[in-house]
């Protein structure tokens, strides 16, 4: 393998791992919202 191929592989499994990471921190976001509009938000819990 050529040093271009090996670095458009390793671009590519950065992208994909960006990727990954972004659709997990929409998810977090996303449930924690709807945790936060459903009831009692995470500051309250111990008061």
């Amino acid at each position: 393998m050529s040093a271009a191929n090996d670095k458009m592989t390793r671009e590519e499994r950065l992208a994909a791992k960006l990727r990954e990471n972004l659709r997990r921190r929409k998810t977090q976001t996303r449930e924690l919202r709807e945790s936060e509009e459903g009831g009692v938000s995470n500051d309250d819990a111990g008061r």
